[in-house]
């Protein structure tokens, strides 16, 4: 029985250093490097943890039309979205009476999620995209200490309203020296993997100078993090970096460019990816059945976006406005109806309307969502009311089907009967309640 246990363990221990060993070695394979969270914020989850990226993962899973993987097929466009209200500080959009003719917008409309423009220097929404945190609230403009004096380290930040990102609401987000922003939940090392927003993730070290420093600034509806005249930790000589992300309650995301010294595509990943873009991924769970109560985490890229880094410059702005999802339908006639790029199909047993890809699945999957919602079909309960009964009529209605049970959704008024003997109105009363059965 001793030897039994003695092998049981031994069996265990090997699969624990096989899961820390995968992990090593995807993130090699991928040039990722790994950073340190600011103390009180670490979470020993990282050695359960393994990466599987779009590139390589999930590309067969996803339709070739519309792609999974962005490449950024620019076309010369006039600003075309319409002008919203933004809080006092923040630019607008620049609506079609408002653009200049004369200006050039790299406008890419391939995105599964996003759509992106990007404003050349000479553009005037360049200069209206960049927030000036020097005129900002100084009592909502915060300069982190930490960051603003370390290498490859990263702090959490807890917004003060929802952001919605790839269709998910996040309330917190972790800042990361290396000029972007991890948007996952699940606490490990290798940030740069996925699940980030990317202005322009490189080899930034603050610490290598005292006028580098890592600025947020929150005033309720949007969120911009600053990286102020950081240098590249292996090519200092080429001067200091200063751009910023904005992150907009609407799911807008503006990155804006004010001193890039070098051409994006120079810039070395020997010792850290260079990356500008998006990117979101779904973990899934494992039990590991050699040892018990021992989970590993996997992570599952399913979308990217990458600009180009051509077009990223002195004075340069890129604006991405999100598209639906199917996370947005909260009923299953909206759902199996939806006129948007992906696949909606309706789960009962989760009450939720999803393409299958986010970051719900792994319930989609152990709730057997996929099997459920091969049909397309919805249970509407409709009620009619009648004097003096009332009849509940349960039908089926499918995505082809919408329009003939569009208008049953609403309650029938009381029908206005004619006097009459309560014995006649009781069976008038049935005699409808019998139709509509």
């Amino acid at each position: 029985m001793a030897a039994v246990k003695a092998v049981d363990l031994l069996v265990g221990l090997v699969v624990v250093l096989r899961c820390v060993g995968s992990v090593r070695a995807e993130i090699s394979a991928g040039n990722e490097v790994s950073y340190s969270y600011v103390r009180g914020q670490t979470g020993g989850e990282d050695a359960a943890v393994d990466v599987k990226l779009d590139s390589h993962r999930w590309r067969r899973w996803v339709p070739p039309k519309p792609r999974n993987m962005d490449s950024n097929r620019a076309s010369q466009e006039q600003g075309q979205e319409p002008e919203q209200e933004e809080p006092e500080g923040f630019p607008g959009l620049l609506s079609a009476e408002e653009a200049d003719n004369s200006s050039q917008i790299e406008e890419d409309t391939d995105h599964n999620y996003y759509t992106s423009k990007t404003y050349a220097p000479s553009d005037p929404m360049s200069k209206e995209l960049w927030v000036n945190i020097d005129q900002m609230d100084k009592g909502k403009v915060k300069i982190h200490g930490i960051l603003s004096n370390t290498h490859r380290q990263a702090a959490r930040v807890n917004l003060s309203f929802d952001f919605p990102f790839y269709g998910h609401f996040l309330r917190e987000i972790t800042v990361a020296t290396g000029g972007f922003i991890y948007t996952g939940d699940v606490v490990h090392r290798m940030l740069t993997a996925t699940q980030y927003i990317a202005p322009l993730m490189a080899n930034f070290d603050p610490s290598v100078s005292r006028n580098s420093t890592v600025i947020y600034f929150d005033n309720g509806t949007a969120l911009v993090v600053q990286w102020d005249h950081v240098h590249l930790q292996d090519n200092y000589n080429l001067g200091s970096f200063t751009f910023q992300a904005t992150l907009h309650n609407t799911g807008r995301i503006v990155f804006a460019y004010k001193e890039i010294p070098i051409e994006v595509s120079q810039i070395s990943s020997v010792n850290h990816p260079v990356k500008v873009g998006l990117s979101d991924a779904f973990v899934v769970v494992h039990k590991i059945q050699q040892i018990p109560n021992v989970r590993r985490r996997t992570i599952y890229e399913y979308h990217r976006v990458e600009l180009t880094k051509t077009k990223i410059t002195n004075s340069t702005a890129v604006e991405m406005m999100p598209l639906q999802t199917c996370l947005q339908f909260t009923s299953c006639s909206t759902c199996i109806s939806s006129q948007i790029n992906f696949n909606c199909s309706w789960c009962h047993r989760l009450n939720r309307c999803s393409s299958g890809f986010d970051r719900h699945r792994q319930d989609w999957v152990d709730n057997s969502c996929l099997d459920e919602t091969k049909d397309k079909m919805c249970d509407i309960i409709d009620t009619t009311y009648l004097y003096p009964f009332t009849t509940t009529v349960v039908s089926k209605t499918t995505s082809r089907s919408k329009e003939a049970t569009a208008g049953r959704d609403t309650p029938t008024p009381p029908p206005t009967l004619p006097p009459a003997s309560p014995l006649k109105t009781i069976r008038r009363s049935r005699c409808i309640s019998e139709t509509t059965r």
